[in-house]
């Protein structure tokens, strides 16, 4: 005889997510049910709503990167409702609605039903975002605020390079800058140019027709989020005493040398779980300073979409994952 009410008790330990058992092309990624997790010591467990796709995700996906072996479940950033609290947790209660991300790279898996990760990896979520919008922005508004602010000590009346200003990273960092009262020159494809002086770029170069290394000097701060030669280019465009911050954390041949012989700095990031820029991001969306454009939603069980989507570069603003649309 079937026992409904120990089935029905199992399923609530269980939960659905995006899993991937080996390295590969988007046919790794499966939904697949799998025990929820519980909130441990200084943790919460958080209904998932809504989970951003970052290029970190497929660049895991596909070669697992700072990830040990598969079978993993991919996702940082997220939107959500608490639904329980582990030992010693003050900031939060279950029901409280908060966003986040986090810790980069190990704890990892916000695309999923339910995660779990340290309260202090989460703020509440302004009441005047969506669980979509809220969610498109931890992991790449950390990044634009570490790299400009904590690294690069931006303050108002700073001239700053931004590249890739149309994109996930690069859109809200030209907000972040313009907040901190930057003058922005950002690079984009000619097709996002309106879209980047929307968001408030004092300039915009189209790197595809122009070299933006001739066509802009003496920055105080350059944020590159593509590596390569775009990092050794940058160097000729900052003032002494300015600063590269490169979000891709290996160095071009030759950039230390080449900032030294400049009398500039450069240095490579990596986003950081982080409650106090959690709450700055907070607050800059509260006052509407900051807001992430959605390119594209996708139901969780099509995860392997959204990364088709993002892999072929071409997104303004950021892909979201949509696990629930109500409660």
């Amino acid at each position: 005889m079937v026992n409904t009410a120990d089935n029905a008790s199992n399923r609530q330990q269980m939960m659905w997510a995006v899993q991937q058992e080996e390295l590969g092309g988007t046919d790794v990624l499966q939904m697949v049910e799998i025990p929820r997790p519980r909130p441990g010591i200084s943790e919460i467990l958080v209904r998932v709503h809504a989970a951003s796709v970052n290029p970190t995700d497929w660049k895991h996906r596909a070669t697992g990167r700072f990830l040990d072996d598969p079978p993993f479940v991919l996702g940082w950033d997220l939107s959500g409702v608490v639904e329980a609290v582990g030992l010693g947790v003050t900031l939060f209660k279950p029901g409280d609605e908060v966003f986040g991300m986090l810790p980069y790279p190990h704890g990892v898996g916000a695309h999923a039903e339910y995660v779990v990760g340290p309260a202090r990896a989460f703020a509440h979520k302004p009441g005047s975002l969506d669980h979509v919008h809220a969610g498109a922005i931890p992991l790449a508004a950390l990044t634009a605020w570490q790299s400009l602010v904590d690294t690069a000590g931006l303050s108002s009346g700073d001239r700053v390079l931004i590249h890739a200003a149309g994109g996930g990273v690069g859109h809200l960092a030209v907000q972040i800058a313009k907040a901190r009262g930057a003058y922005v020159i950002g690079t984009a494809s000619a097709q996002k140019h309106d879209f980047v002086r929307e968001l408030g770029a004092d300039e915009v170069v189209d790197y595809r027709q122009v070299d933006f290394a001739e066509a802009v000097e003496r920055v105080d701060v350059v944020l590159d989020t593509i590596g390569g030669d775009y990092q050794l280019r940058s160097l000729r465009t900052l003032k002494p005493g300015g600063v590269l911050v490169s979000t891709v954390p290996v160095a071009a041949e030759g950039l230390r040398e080449e900032a030294e012989r400049l009398d500039v700095r450069a240095e490579l990031i990596l986003v950081e779980a982080d409650h106090a820029g959690m709450q700055e991001v907070a607050d800059l969306a509260e006052t509407n300073q900051l807001r992430a454009r959605i390119a594209g939603t996708f139901p969780l069980a099509d995860a392997a979409r959204a990364h088709e989507v993002g892999e072929e570069g071409r997104t303004a603003g950021k892909l979201v994952l949509v696990v629930r649309e109500h409660d």
